[in-house]
This record gives C-alpha cells, sequence and structure tokens, in this order.
C-alpha cells in the first residue's frame, strides 16, 4: 500500500512536471504560435504592384460649339474631314444649293467642250503650265500609290485645284482660239453661281471639327459644374458606350486642348478625394488616361458627383457621351504580400517569417493596402524611435528582406 502511494506521488509529480514545462513552452513560443497555428501556406517576398480601381460610368463633357447655316435642309458638303483642326474664319463645310446638281452637269459639259477644243501643248507651253503639269502627274502617282480613300479623295481635289488653273492659264493664251476662251469664262460663270448660291459655314473658333452632334453640347457644359447631379446625369438617359451618330445638317468645332469626365461615385476613396487631386483613368480598350479632379458635388446620399479633367488623347473620346472606366486612385510598387500574411496586433502589424525551421515575426509598415494584397516595408530607425523602441530593442529587430518565405496564415 505505501508503494503504491509513493508510485502515485511520483506520477504526479511527473504529471506536474510535464504540464509545467508545457505552460513555459505554450507562454514562451506564445508570440508566434497565436499567429501561425494551423499555417496552411507560404509563399516567396518578392516586389510587385497594387493598385485601388473602381469601375464606374462616365459622362463626356468638352468645350465644343454647334454650327449650322439656313439651308440644312439641303444636305451638306464637308470641306474639312472629321477630326481635321482649322483655324477660326476657315471654312469646314457648305450646303448644297438647290439646282446644284444642274449647274454641276453644266460644268462638265462645258469642261469636255474645252478639251476638244483645245490647242496642243506646245503651242500653249509656259512655265507655269509645266509646273501644273508636273503637279498634277505627282497628285496622279500618290493615288496610285495610296490605299486610303481619305487620302485618294484628297488628292483628287488637289488635281482638281491644278487643273482649274491649268485653264485658266490657258484662257490668257494668245494661241488659244476665242471659242475656247468664251468656254473657259462659262465655266467661271458656272462656278461663280455654284458658289454664289451655296451656303458656306466658317470656323467661329479654332478647334477640332466635328460632325457627331447629339444635342447634348448646351446640356452638358463646361465652367460651372454647379448643375451636375447624380439625378441630372441619370435623366440624361444616355447609354454606355452608344457612338454619337453623324449628322448632315450640322457640325462643331471642339476644343482639343482639355475634355472633362463626370462619374458618381459613392466610394470611400471618392468621399476622401480633393480637388487638385490626381488619378489614372483607364477606358474599356485598357488605355490609360491621367486626370485631375475639377470639380466635386456632395449629394444627399453622401455619394460624390466628381469632374476629371484630362488633356490627354481627348480626340479619342470625341465619338462618345458616355462610357465605362475604371477609375485607379493610386498605384504603388514595392513587396507584395496577401492580406493573409499580415497580422495585426496591438495596433502593430507584422508578418512571420520562415527560415529553416525557425518561425520569426517580423515589425512592418503597410504602404498600400487593397482587399487582397498590401504593400509593406521596414521600418527605419527614426521611425521605430518614434514607436518608442529603444536603441537596443532597434539593434536587435530583424527585417524583412527580397526572397524571404513568408508564412500565410488561416483566418
Amino acid at each position: 500500500m505505501k508503494e503504491d502511494k509513493i508510485n502515485i506521488r511520483k506520477v504526479v509529480k511527473i504529471i506536474v512536471f510535464v504540464i509545467i514545462i508545457a505552460i513555459f513552452i505554450f507562454y514562451i513560443s506564445k508570440n508566434v504560435l497565436n499567429l501561425v497555428k494551423q499555417p496552411t501556406n507560404s509563399f516567396i517576398l518578392s516586389n510587385g504592384d497594387l493598385y485601388l480601381e473602381e469601375s464606374v460610368e462616365g459622362y463626356i463633357i468638352r468645350d465644343e460649339v454647334v454650327v449650322q447655316g439656313e439651308n440644312y435642309k439641303n444636305g451638306m458638303l464637308k470641306i474639312k474631314n472629321e477630326g481635321e483642326r482649322v483655324a477660326k474664319g476657315e471654312a469646314i463645310f457648305r450646303y448644297y444649293s438647290e439646282n446644284e446638281e444642274s449647274i454641276k452637269d453644266k460644268i462638265q459639259e462645258v469642261e469636255k467642250q474645252i478639251q476638244e477644243n483645245m490647242p496642243s501643248n506646245e503651242e500653249i507651253m509656259s512655265s507655269d503650265i509645266i509646273s501644273l503639269d508636273e503637279q498634277i502627274k505627282a497628285e496622279i502617282d500618290n493615288i496610285a500609290k495610296s490605299s486610303e480613300l481619305q487620302r485618294i479623295k484628297e488628292y483628287k481635289s488637289e488635281i482638281q485645284v491644278y487643273l482649274d488653273r491649268k485653264i485658266s492659264l490657258i484662257g490668257q493664251s494668245d494661241n488659244v482660239s476665242d471659242e475656247v476662251k468664251k468656254l473657259i469664262k462659262q465655266k467661271q460663270e458656272y462656278e461663280n453661281e455654284l458658289t454664289k448660291n451655296s451656303e458656306y459655314i466658317n470656323a467661329p473658333v479654332s478647334g477640332e471639327v466635328s460632325y457627331r452632334v447629339d444635342g447634348f453640347e448646351d446640356k452638358l457644359k463646361i465652367g460651372d459644374f454647379s448643375y451636375l447631379s447624380k439625378e441630372f446625369l441619370d435623366n440624361l438617359n444616355l447609354r454606355t458606350g452608344s457612338i454619337i451618330p453623324n449628322s448632315e445638317e450640322k457640325g462643331k468645332l471642339i476644343n482639343n486642348f482639355e475634355s472633362y469626365i463626370a462619374v458618381v461615385s459613392g466610394s470611400e476613396e471618392a468621399k476622401r478625394a480633393r480637388i487638385g487631386d490626381e488619378v489614372t483613368l483607364q477606358l474599356s480598350n485598357s488605355e490609360k488616361i491621367e486626370a485631375e479632379i475639377e470639380y466635386i458635388n456632395i449629394e444627399n446620399d453622401d455619394s460624390r458627383v466628381l469632374v476629371f479633367k484630362i488633356t490627354n488623347n481627348i480626340e479619342k473620346l470625341n465619338k462618345y457621351r458616355k462610357i465605362s472606366l475604371d477609375i485607379i486612385w493610386w498605384d504603388y510598387t514595392g513587396l507584395k504580400v496577401p492580406n493573409s500574411a499580415i497580422i495585426d496586433e496591438n495596433g502593430r502589424t507584422y508578418i512571420v517569417r520562415k527560415r529553416a525551421e525557425n518561425l520569426e515575426k517580423i515589425l512592418v509598415k503597410v504602404k498600400r493596402q487593397n482587399e487582397n494584397y498590401a504593400i509593406v516595408d521596414n521600418y527605419d530607425s527614426d521611425e521605430l524611435k518614434e514607436l518608442g523602441y529603444t536603441e537596443d530593442e532597434i539593434s536587435d529587430m530583424k527585417k524583412i528582406n527580397l526572397h524571404d518565405e513568408i508564412i500565410i496564415t488561416n483566418k
């Protein structure tokens, strides 16, 4: 019986000793074990990019002046092409006259008669006519080499100009018959009649020519943006991504130095935004445009109407009034880790590094963070002192490095 009691005491002592050792080990390692219990994965620390983006719909607001004449029902002939830049006072397009086709037919008939009655080149040759012939030949060669319809149209237009000059010079030659001179004069009279009866529309301001007119040019104005609200934009009933159709009655001049995009957002980033902040806008084709916040309106539901000013790649937006885009609020490059590798403890952040079989908890600062990842870095000595660490503590601190193996924990 006595031996049984002694054996029981020994067993109890052993159990107590084991418990004490277990508690001791637990408390020694709890700062790591509590953080990385049941680690599920690890990864090698590397540099990466991190950004925070938000998908929104944007309304294009431009400095644009619509131009229209009185004879818009007659149809128009475009003198300047879509996207072409013009100076103030330049002719953009003209409206057809009511009897234009009839006059053109008469001009063609007269030109045919001139060609039939024209003397040989040797009789009328002059340095000016030779020069015009060379220019005409050069434009014909350009047409043969070009595959662009618009360029071919331009070359043909130049050829017609040179031909008209040539005919005018021929009419002044002494070797030309009175009949040819009469025909040339008649051609000029028809052309004058055509010009006289046509209504030419000139540019009231300099800018980029566009024939995409949708009627919102006077509703979405630049300058004072206080008229913009979530309700106002919704009531425009615009389709996202719809291309503005070409007008056959009017055109417009666009200021191609700046444009604006209005969006509605209720995100925390939008609520923190300030006028003058710079962001990047990413279009649906993945092209990125730098922008600056020009105006902010706070809505009753605490969302924001933000107006971004852009000064690059404006022409790519000219055929749209409403588009889908992403606001990239910020982007950052550095040591990139999953959020599941970051441990918050007493207001500070740590990661756990694995070297061989050892786990080390390392203090880090989070520079940027989104829903899934963070960019982290080491604190420098001055920053650690501000956090209250002593010189000895700082000298003993571990630092993370590129290619360290980091533990991802279950959260």
